[in-house]
This record gives structure tokens, C-alpha cells and sequence, in this order.
């Protein structure tokens, strides 16, 4: 078994094309994938071995950077005073009020030496929502065309600039107060990343009540379309799937995961699958839509795309005529998997990285981290990156066994996701940007 998963990994290595933007979280169809980047294995934050770059970032966010072209974005949140986190599983279903003033904003910075070229406040003021005490007040990851760049601050709103940081547009999403199911009281806060298809910017807006899915034009910020969802709030980003001549918009839901066509927001397929607490985002590997999450350690589904009307199967059921397979119990959490190489690799929150066979569903390796995990995995040239909470980025062999290939300290906790483009792997931490890259390695722009 393990020579013929080894022979797919290395193939599938081979098919991977080489990424340079890496447009919205987890880059291209969210599969957190980029081949042909020679990053390095190791590096030091400290003596600033295989860091190109390093840049200080004000204020906190737990959002990912986004890369086009020469340019990489993100936002932040300032505040007189930094706020603090509680990391693992410590702080439970506890929330923060934060009574002080805060700044929101988005910025850009030169991809070739982390420069900032532009930051522009889009509010200040006191939050409209609470907090949960591990995440911030900006969870949510921008989304770019090169043209146009995407955020949703959380409850204060949802902004559009030009590449230069002009502003375009904006719209007010109302409070994002989402928590535990059926307890008003508790608002964890918003984390549901924007994503753009052709003219469209599309957000999942989901709260304790009314929640909704919709779609802006990306030039004037008019609203095209509206879907009610009668859902228990998740926090997972939507994505777009293409079958054949159809591209799927999937969304995540704590009732059922539904597709819809992204153009007009007409349901296509329901599937059902009740949890609460799911953040993992949906993502398409081996031709197949992959799900996770919900609490605590539930199974991971994939599903075939392009199927019509509700495809649900009972709970007992492991294969039917659109589910692939379904995992035993044991899944993320929070993180989002990745397909790679004829496998499904993922790191649970409480530091257990696992790997499943991508036919079939069935494990294949699963060994502990020694850090907790709040950042999803990527991957690039057969290695895996994952950040750790406690600052610890840990690169693992992309394999059918657990191979440890170094651990690298950032100094400071991660709790973002990485990006990987233009030969770098950019790492967010508690307040830098850094350029993770091959002294060697001087690509060329695309």
C-alpha cells in the first residue's frame, strides 16, 4: 500500500502548476497548494537565514496575507493596547468584550521587500460584536483580482479598494454576532473569508438570526443577488467548484452544505450534516469536494460534484451514489485539510496531524505536533507547513508515513494560515509579515 501511495504522490506532485498570486484564503480553489517554489525547509527569524523579507504590521488580526503579482494584502486591527489571546483549548466558549477603541484597516505591501504602499483606515470606533478570547477582531481573509481587493472586517462591514488603495466601495453587513447555537448571548465573532467569481463579490453572512449568502458587483458594490439560510452559524468560507461546464458555489452550513450557482444563487444540492461550531473550509482534491469540522473530531466527507437536489444519506451510511466515502470520526476542528499526492493530510487544533488515502477514506498515518493549531496546512514541492499557535512552524514530508523535517521558531504565535507564492512562504505572526525563501532562489516575475 504504501509503494503504490508513494508512486501517486510523486505523480500527483508532477501535475501541480506553479502558483504566483495566491488570490484569496488558501489560495487557488482553496487547496492551500503551490509547486515549483523551492522554499526552503529551514530558516532563522533570528539571523535572518532563508528570510527574504520581514515586516512589522500594526495592531493584531488573525487573517491570512493575499498575494497578486508584486503586491501582497491583508488587514489589521489597532488598538492603544494589544489584545491578548488564550490559546489552545483554555479559554472554552469564553468571550471578550472589548470597550476601547479600535482602527481597522487594509494595507498592501511590495512583495519583493515588504514594503507598505498604502494603508487605509476603513473605520474606528468602538466593535459592534464581541469576541471569543482566541480570535480577533478580524478573522476574515481579503480576497484580490490584482484590480480589485475584497475585506470583510468583521461587523464593521464589508470594503472594496483598487489595487492603489483607492476606495470603490462599501457595504454595511449589519452585526456579526455569531456564537454557540441557540445562545444569544454568545458572539464569538465573524470569520467567513469574501470570494470573487467573474464580477461577483460573494460573502456568507451567518449570525444567530437572519442569516444570509450574497453577491456584490465588484464595480459598483450593488447588491446582485440575496439567499436567506435558515442555518446554525458556521464559520467556514465558501467555494467555488468547477464540474464540467458548471461551476458550484459551495457553502457550508450547520444543517446541510448546499451548492448553488454562484451567478444567481439558485440552489443546485443540499447535503446533510448536522453540527455545530464548523469552521474548516470546503475544498475540491482528487475531483472530489472534501468537508470537515464541527465539534469535536467528527468524520471528513467527499462528495461528488455536480449533483442535483438532496443528495443527503443517513449517518450509518459511508458511500452512496454522490458521497465518496465518509472518515471514522477524527477530523479538524477548526483547520482545514489538504489534498495532495493521492492523500488527505490535516492537523487537529489539540496537535495530532493525520493523513487518509484520498480513494478511499480510510487512515493512514496519524502522530502528535507538540503545539496546538489554529492555521490550516499548505503545501508545496512535497513538503508540508504547519503553523503552530505557540510561533513553531513545522514542515513535515508530504508522505504515507509521519516524517518530521524540521521546526522552525517564529518567535512569536501564529494563528494565521500561510500563503505561498512568488518563491516565498509568507508567515503572519502575532506583528510581522515574514518572507519565508531560498537564499539561492531569485525567480523571476510573472
Amino acid at each position: 500500500m504504501k509503494r503504490s501511495l508513494l508512486a501517486a504522490t510523486l505523480l500527483a506532485f508532477a501535475s501541480h502548476a506553479v502558483a504566483d498570486n495566491w488570490p484569496t484564503f488558501r489560495g487557488p480553489e482553496a487547496r492551500g497548494l503551490a509547486d515549483g517554489q523551492n522554499l526552503p525547509t529551514t530558516w532563522d527569524v533570528t539571523t535572518g537565514a532563508n528570510v527574504r523579507w520581514k515586516a512589522d504590521i500594526p495592531g493584531t488580526a488573525h487573517s491570512s496575507p493575499v498575494v497578486w503579482g508584486d503586491r501582497v494584502f491583508l488587514t489589521t486591527v489597532v488598538t492603544e493596547k494589544a489584545p491578548d489571546f488564550v490559546l489552545g483549548d483554555k479559554g472554552g466558549i469564553a468571550v471578550v468584550d472589548e470597550r476601547v477603541t479600535h482602527s481597522w484597516r487594509v494595507l498592501a505591501l511590495a512583495a519583493s521587500d515588504g514594503r507598505i504602499l498604502w494603508e487605509k483606515e476603513v473605520k474606528a470606533g468602538l466593535p459592534r460584536s464581541k469576541r471569543h478570547v482566541k480570535a480577533s477582531q478580524s478573522n476574515a481573509t481579503p480576497a484580490t483580482d490584482g484590480k480589485t481587493v475584497v475585506a470583510i472586517l468583521g461587523s464593521e462591514g464589508l470594503y472594496a479598494f483598487d489595487a492603489d488603495g483607492k476606495p470603490k466601495w462599501n457595504a454595511d453587513l449589519g452585526a456579526l454576532s455569531m456564537g454557540l447555537y441557540k445562545d444569544t448571548n454568545s458572539e464569538w465573532g465573524h470569520a467567513s473569508s469574501p470570494i470573487l467569481f467573474e464580477n461577483l463579490a460573494i460573502v456568507q453572512v451567518d449570525r444567530h438570526k437572519d442569516s444570509f449568502l450574497a453577491a456584490f458587483d465588484l464595480a459598483s458594490g450593488k447588491r446582485v443577488w440575496t439567499v436567506a439560510r435558515d442555518e446554525r452559524p458556521v464559520w467556514a468560507t465558501p467555494t467555488l467548484v468547477k464540474s464540467g461546464a458548471r461551476t458550484e458555489l459551495v457553502v457550508v452550513g450547520g444543517n446541510f452544505t448546499r451548492s448553488y450557482d454562484p451567478r444567481t444563487g439558485t440552489e443546485l444540492w443540499r447535503f446533510k450534516d448536522e453540527a455545530e461550531v464548523k469552521t474548516p473550509t470546503p475544498f475540491v482534491g482528487e475531483g472530489l469536494i472534501v468537508m470537515s469540522g464541527g465539534y469535536r473530531g467528527r468524520p471528513m466527507f467527499a462528495l461528488k460534484p455536480g449533483g442535483s437536489g438532496d443528495l443527503s444519506v443517513a449517518d450509518d451510511v459511508k458511500t452512496g451514489p454522490f458521497l465518496a466515502w465518509r472518515t471514522e470520526a477524527g477530523g479538524p476542528y477548526t483547520t482545514t485539510p489538504l489534498a495532495y499526492g493521492g492523500l488527505l493530510f490535516g492537523v487537529r487544533d489539540e496537535g495530532i496531524a493525520f493523513a487518509y488515502d484520498m480513494k478511499t477514506g480510510e487512515r493512514v498515518w496519524r502522530e502528535r505536533t507538540g503545539t496546538t493549531h489554529s492555521a490550516s496546512l499548505v503545501a508545496s514541492d512535497g513538503k508540508l507547513y504547519a503553523a503552530g499557535e505557540d510561533g513553531q512552524v513545522l514542515v513535515l514530508k508530504a508522505g504515507s508515513s509521519f516524517e518530521l523535517l524540521a521546526r522552525n521558531d517564529m518567535g512569536e504565535g501564529c494563528m494565521a494560515t500561510p500563503a505561498i507564492a512568488n518563491g516565498m512562504l509568507l508567515v503572519r505572526t502575532r506583528g510581522h509579515l515574514y518572507a519565508i525563501a531560498t537564499a539561492a532562489a531569485k525567480r523571476a516575475s510573472r
